[in-house]
């Protein structure tokens, strides 16, 4: 669709859709969903408590910063009401979608109410629990809840660098700030995860028009090492570049073979550029 024409509800809908599926199935790829009770089992927020003589200890097991931090940036565009692949807008477009489906209109509105409690909480009872502490030097108190706390890590210490997050959540260590996300972003990946199988059920049962391209076109990679054929050419600097990948090569350019000599391909910052195996 070019960008004069007028869109209709229903080809918003499937857009909307569709650039859900594609960010979701990418989520879904990521390592941290490849053991799904584990992952389930990272919302719950567990708290390890050991009395040892009198002295109450408390530990944590979560996994390492930088994994959790990978899948917040999968998760992030989901959690941005700007992103075509809102979560909630893929809500809206299925609830519309499946107004006349009494059961599914049903799971739709709970999973939209589950996400505004956990992704956007109103109060510090629906963020779950909130951290207090005290400098004794000053007497300066300062409180904030875990949704505050994880905010602050997402947008302070990973995808953004956020002055106003950093400067609310400073106070608490970056310790606290993690242990705040950890399950919100777990359990943003479990309910993206959850609609996304709930939109495969739909477009399997003729419900959806989605494209299979959309289900089938690779999103994440499993490998970063691969070999694939290939014709390659080289020429001096400056030589006039072909105009078209299907164009034929203009006058100076040479195929790389066996013959070629590999030194033109040496820079004196970055060293050798392109190392050939002859067989």
């Amino acid at each position: 669709m070019s960008r004069g024409q007028t869109e209709t509800l229903d080809e918003k809908h499937q857009r909307l859709l569709e650039a859900f599926v594609l960010r979701a199935r990418r989520v879904e790829e990521h390592s941290l969903a490849a053991d799904w009770d584990a992952l389930v089992e990272l919302t719950r927020m567990s708290i390890n408590v050991r009395v040892d003589r009198g002295e109450v200890r408390i530990s944590y097991e979560l996994p390492p910063e930088e994994v959790v931090e990978s899948a917040a940036a999968r998760i992030r565009p989901i959690l941005l009401e700007q992103e075509d692949c809102f979560h909630m807008k893929a809500l809206s477009a299925l609830g519309y979608i499946c107004r006349a489906a009494p059961q599914d209109a049903a799971w739709i509105r709970a999973a939209r109410a589950e996400w505004r409690t956990r992704a956007s909480p109103s109060t510090r009872d629906e963020s779950g629990y909130w951290v207090m502490v005290a400098d004794t030097s000053t007497g300066e108190e300062r409180d904030l809840d875990a949704h505050g706390l994880a905010m602050a890590w997402i947008y302070g210490d990973v995808v953004h660098h956020d002055p106003e997050r950093r400067k609310e959540g400073d106070t608490f260590g970056l310790r606290d700030r993690f242990r705040a996300a950890v399950p919100l972003v777990a359990w943003a990946m479990v309910g993206t995860i959850e609609l996304l199988n709930f939109i495969r059920a739909l477009n399997e049962a003729g419900m959806l028009k989605l494209r299979q391209e959309v289900f089938d076109e690779q999103v994440a990679l499993k490998s970063t090492a691969w070999e694939e054929r290939a014709e390659m050419y080289y020429a001096p600097i400056g030589a006039q570049p072909p105009s078209l990948a299907s164009s034929p090569m203009p006058e100076g350019w040479l195929p790389l073979s066996k013959a070629s000599d590999l030194s033109v391909f040496r820079h004196r910052i970055a060293g050798q550029l392109l190392r050939a195996r002859a067989r």
